[in-house]
């Protein structure tokens, strides 16, 4: 069967380049002669028979906006069966022969779901987090960490003219790949992640009192998400140290802002790559990115994979942040 139409659509939580990849999407299947439809709100457009036609000028000029004009949602009918059945029925009968999906692990499994029904998919890891396993470097990912460095130098300059201790909690609550890098970036004096055990009064506390003896008067510290706590880790470093200690909870500001460079060309990079596979009549695949090599993995064996953690940048982040 040659592929007449397909559809693309973001899923999950949104992510800086998620339009530079619609927009890749969408021209690159024009340019081979198929149609495009742009799902509103994800999983619930397929469901709801919320499409919209997409021609060359609907995707101009959105390369460099952040989050996505097509809208995102969660949709926990998707995950029953009766919803999968309605998506599949409002695309076969706007003759829509495939579908891209840009999001993460979540988005790729309704994606895998939709496969095994006989409707081709394949996939595009668009998160913040860094935490599709077959993948390098998500889209998104270089922003959130641009962003993120941002504002906690920002709050440097306020903790260092008032010498105080700075707790940021930063996105990330199953993984700590956004806070380890953001921590590097920022010479933070700890920096607490899901994938390593800490005792607070040891790692922490104690280790601020040795700093402090050494004449260090303001501190950073980087919490992931995934932690929690962050404003009782401010009060109990303040009990203990003496030290004025604020928490600062980021939030989804780090979600949001124009797309990197990085993040630009490696969405374009992945929307084109996404298109050839469902022109070569691929399905149930995942781009990824490894070694500068745009490719794709099954998604089953992609979401059976587990992403290291580089607890060798953890440990030198730890050994220059004295």
């Amino acid at each position: 069967m040659s592929l007449r139409k397909i559809a693309v659509l973001t899923s999950g939580g949104d992510a800086p380049g998620m339009n530079a990849a619609i927009r890749a999407v969408v021209r690159a299947a024009l340019d081979r002669g198929v149609e495009v439809d742009g799902v509103i709100r994800g999983y619930s457009g397929l469901i709801n028979n919320d499409f919209v036609p997409m021609d060359l000028r609907s995707v101009s000029d959105i390369i460099h906006r952040g989050g996505t004009f097509l809208c995102t949602a969660r949709c926990p009918e998707f995950k029953t069966e009766e919803g999968l059945q309605t998506a599949i029925e409002n695309c076969r009968a706007r003759n829509i022969d495939g579908l891209v999906v840009i999001g993460g692990d979540g988005s790729f499994r309704g994606a895998q779901d939709l496969s095994k029904r006989g409707f081709p998919c394949v996939g595009i890891p668009g998160t913040i987090d860094n935490d599709i396993s077959c993948c390098e470097h998500t889209i998104g990912y270089d922003t959130a960490l641009n962003t993120c460095m941002e504002l906690v130098d920002k709050l440097r300059d306020t903790s260092q003219s008032h010498d105080r201790c700075s707790v940021v909690e930063v996105m990330g609550r199953h993984a700590g790949y956004l806070a380890l890098n953001v921590g590097v970036a920022v010479g933070a004096t700890c920096i607490l992640v899901p994938e390593i055990a800490f005792d607070l009064q040891k790692d922490v506390i104690d280790r601020v009192r040795e700093m402090m003896k050494t004449g260090k008067k303001h501190f950073i510290i980087v919490v992931a998400e995934g932690i929690g706590g962050t404003v009782e880790i401010a009060k109990k470093i303040e009990e203990e140290t003496g030290i004025e200690t604020r928490a600062t909870i980021l939030g989804h500001v780090q979600r949001g802002g124009s797309p990197t460079l990085i993040d630009r060309v490696l969405a374009s990079q992945m929307g084109y790559h996404a298109v050839e596979l469902l022109l070569s009549g691929k399905s149930n695949r995942v781009v990824t990115i490894q070694h500068d090599t745009v490719g794709d993995y099954d998604i089953e064996e992609a979401l059976k994979m587990k992403k290291p953690f580089d607890r060798d940048m953890y440990e030198m982040a730890l050994r220059i942040s004295i």
